[in-house]
């Protein structure tokens, strides 16, 4: 394994078999950033979601997939062209891997892409004092999406990363990228609705005093055609929507959810109701 990626390693403190493959999951997402930096991909693209508040914002849980959104909208975009960049610098950091283009099986504007790895291969290569590696052959398998038709209204800035080498990564600012949380949170396209990572962004963002980007919130509930572009979304209606959400939201579902992605446990078991609802009014 590569020096530079022990150095990341070391910053985890792994003590469970879980901590380093979450570890080794984030380390190949921060070299595919840089693997997508040489290749210019963000002259053209920013970086989005619950993985760039991670890894670029300082968010406190994991997160499994990377979403990138283009700058303006493109359906010629071809995901598959940055395949060879990241099999490269993942390769070239002394990972085993394996970056291969989803076939769409509907007419969709997001591309994407996995990113697969052998966790048992890369566990060894770091000599990992967890014994109980051995008998788990478990793939490492992060999802790339780009979506092609982005919602107007995003702001984005550069933030320096400094390892594996420094660049900078073009990303929406924490305002437009609360707003995507929280049309995610209301109107997510997953399986009974109930994702807690969205309610654990919710509450993190709040903790934060962040400022919703109200005219990029507005475009993408009207993009999936939530909300009449002809009406303004005020923060009194999104008051409302969210306190609707949070009185329909199956919160044993929500913890269940989020629980293996945070070290913290305590403080997701003791969610209730009331106080989601004491973080919706705090909304601006």
């Amino acid at each position: 394994m590569h020096n530079v990626v022990k150095s990341m390693l070391d910053k985890y403190r792994c003590q469970s078999l879980a901590d380093y493959e979450n570890a080794l999951k984030e380390i190949i997402q921060e070299i595919a950033l840089l693997g997508m930096w040489r290749a210019k991909f963000f002259e053209m693209a920013a970086f989005y979601g619950g993985t760039s508040l991670r890894i670029l914002y300082g968010l406190d849980r994991f997160s499994e997939d990377m979403d990138f959104s283009l700058l303006s909208p493109d359906p010629s975009f071809d995901i598959a062209v940055y395949e060879a960049s990241l099999s490269r610098e993942l390769e070239a950091f002394g990972f085993e891997v394996s970056v291969e283009k989803k076939v769409k099986s509907m007419n969709s504007p997001i591309e994407s892409a996995f990113i697969k790895a052998n966790t048992l291969v890369h566990l060894l290569k770091i000599v990992t004092p967890v014994k109980s590696h051995k008998s788990r052959l478990l793939k490492i398998k992060i999802k790339i999406e780009v979506d092609t038709n982005p919602p107007t209204g995003a702001v984005t800035e550069a933030v320096s990363l400094f390892q594996p080498i420094p660049f900078a990564v073009k990303t929406f600012d924490l305002p437009s990228l609360f707003a995507g949380k929280l049309a995610a949170a209301l109107y997510r396209p997953y399986k009974f609705n109930t994702k807690g990572r969205d309610w654990y962004d919710f509450l993190w963002y709040i903790s934060k005093g962040t400022v919703l980007n109200l005219k990029h919130f507005e475009a993408r509930i009207s993009q999936i055609g939530k909300w009449s572009p002809s009406k303004p979304v005020t923060i009194a209606d999104v008051k409302r929507l969210m306190r609707e959400r949070v009185e329909d939201l199956n919160l044993e579902q929500a913890k269940n959810d989020v629980l293996p992605f945070v070290k913290d446990q305590y403080t997701v078991e003791q969610w209730n109701k009331k106080l989601l609802l004491a973080a919706v009014e705090r909304i601006q």
